[in-house]
């Protein structure tokens, strides 16, 4: 935001640690300091928030915004469950205001290309993909990341709804009917195991480090998804395989596998600058969706499906067998 004051001017922050909160003002030339952000809420000047609490914290703050009049750019996932996030969404339709979800992915360079191409036919009917978000040793050593009750659950709902939610995109949208799952903790709770993003306290863990299901559509597609903080891999995996009636492709790296003349066909196209900081085209197309009064690319209702398809796997794990969505 500091970096588009063209777009938009960064009026006040909100932390219930104070300290927090004047070290971010401080940095970003913040006015207006406040430990609650209700008090922040009331100010008229503000015309839209981030949300950028721990997972937990999400619904109440988007709730409340809304009820001030504010538009809304909520962090992913949108809420610990697809009922906080359908009162969220709700809530943003009462007030008349946008809602945006934080998935970052869909603003990179190659996956904007590869949508292009998506919508121009070149892959025809996508029927299957395969969506990876995998860590070889990640589990984050430091946050609420294994604490499923402020968390939701482990990287199923962390890392893996970042590839679902570009998945989902690419494939259009399709409308989920069913999933099913199984989700692992064989690392998380053992003390001799090492962390590449800081050690965890192993006595505490209590999500999920691996997680693995299957989405069916009611166009017939489907959609396979893995996701792990911890996997005995070779390298970590954050991709997406597409298979379509008339190519195919990989987002990363992107690569494109069409049929010609009797012959298959690889490449991989490039582009200038494919790597932008993805984080900040998201506040800018935020400011600007207000600015001109248009739909933001990743809605409070594309939020709300990843959380519908989040709790059938997390249900169908506990339950054994596939859970119906919707």
């Amino acid at each position: 935001y500091a970096a588009i004051p063209d777009l938009c001017e960064i009026v006040a922050v909100a932390d219930v640690n104070l300290e927090t909160a004047q070290t971010a003002a401080k940095k970003f030339n913040v006015k207006h300091v406040f430990t609650d952000y209700r008090k922040l809420l009331e100010m008229e000047e503000i015309d839209a928030v981030s949300v950028c609490t721990p997972n937990y914290l999400h619904y109440e703050p988007t709730i409340e915004a809304f009820k001030a009049g504010k538009h809304v750019l909520c962090e992913k996932p949108i809420a610990l469950n697809a009922k906080q996030a359908a009162e969220m969404v709700a809530a943003g339709r009462k007030a008349g205001k946008k809602f945006m979800v934080g998935y970052n992915s869909r603003f990179a360079p190659t996956a904007q290309l590869l949508k292009t191409y998506i919508e121009a036919g070149d892959l025809g009917e996508i029927y299957f993909a395969r969506a990876q978000a995998l860590r070889r040793r990640g589990i984050p050593g430091w946050g609420v990341f294994i604490d499923k009750a402020k968390q939701g659950g482990g990287p199923l709902i962390d890392i893996g709804v970042h590839i679902l939610d570009l998945t989902l995109w690419l494939m259009g949208h399709p409308k989920p009917v069913a999933a099913s799952g199984q989700t692992y903790a064989k690392f998380g709770t053992r003390s001799d195991i090492v962390g590449f993003m800081g050690q965890w306290d192993y006595k505490n863990f209590t999500v999920e480090d691996f997680a693995i299901g299957l989405i069916r559509f009611d166009n017939g597609a489907t959609i396979s998804l893995e996701s792990s903080f911890v996997a005995n891999i070779p390298e970590d995996i954050f991709t997406s395989t597409l298979c379509g009636t008339e190519g195919g492709a990989v987002t990363h790296p992107l690569t494109i596998v069409r049929e010609q003349h009797r012959s298959l066909q690889v490449f991989r196209p490039e582009i200038p600058n494919p790597e932008i900081n993805t984080h900040a085209a998201e506040m800018k197309h935020f400011c600007e969706a207000i600015l001109n009064d248009t739909e933001p690319l990743t809605t409070g209702e594309h939020g709300l499906v990843v959380a519908q398809i989040m709790d059938a796997i997390y249900a169908s794990s506990d339950a054994g067998h596939e859970v119906t969505i919707g």
